[in-house]
């Protein structure tokens, strides 16, 4: 039995949509072992992140943790006052990196519960912070008074 115009047009219509949905699924899994996602230090521990996993570390350098070591070496700890993790980072760093600032870290976590940063990120200006911070930290109870151009995220 032949096929109407009709019902030519709805098979065409319908293979088209499945071909679309079936190349939307591909794509979205092949991104997703580059989708790195963000964690202040006490998310890292209450989610049980594994080492090995790339991720985004955000939060507050701590005061008096910036560590210079041979070469290009730092290290420091990010805060968001409930917890502290220690980052090592090769590199040169941002010019407005410095203790109790904002900073986004990104790479790995080593074995030893040490971030292994290849990426950082600093605020640019006094009214700056990284959005994704500015919301962890008011969500973890520690935003300070006065810091609402950072909470919006605007310079």
């Amino acid at each position: 039995m032949a096929m109407t115009r009709k019902q030519q047009r709805g098979a065409l219509i319908g293979a088209g949509l499945g071909a679309l949905g079936l190349a939307a699924g591909l794509v979205l899994y092949a991104l997703s072992d580059t989708i790195t996602f963000f964690y202040t230090p006490t998310d890292v521990v209450e989610k049980g992140v594994q080492p090995g996993t790339r991720f985004r570390l955000g939060g507050l350098v701590e005061d008096g943790s910036i560590v210079r070591g041979q070469g290009k070496t730092v290290s420091f700890k990010v805060t968001d006052t409930a917890g502290t993790l220690p980052v090592t980072y090769v590199g040169i760093l941002p010019d407005l990196f410095r203790e109790g600032q904002g900073v986004i870290a990104e790479g790995i976590l080593d074995a030893g519960g040490s971030f292994k940063a290849d990426t950082v990120l600093a605020k640019h200006d006094e009214n700056y912070m990284p959005r994704e911070v500015a919301d962890a930290l008011k969500e973890k109870g520690v935003w300070k008074p006065g810091d609402e151009a950072a909470k919006e995220g605007t310079q």
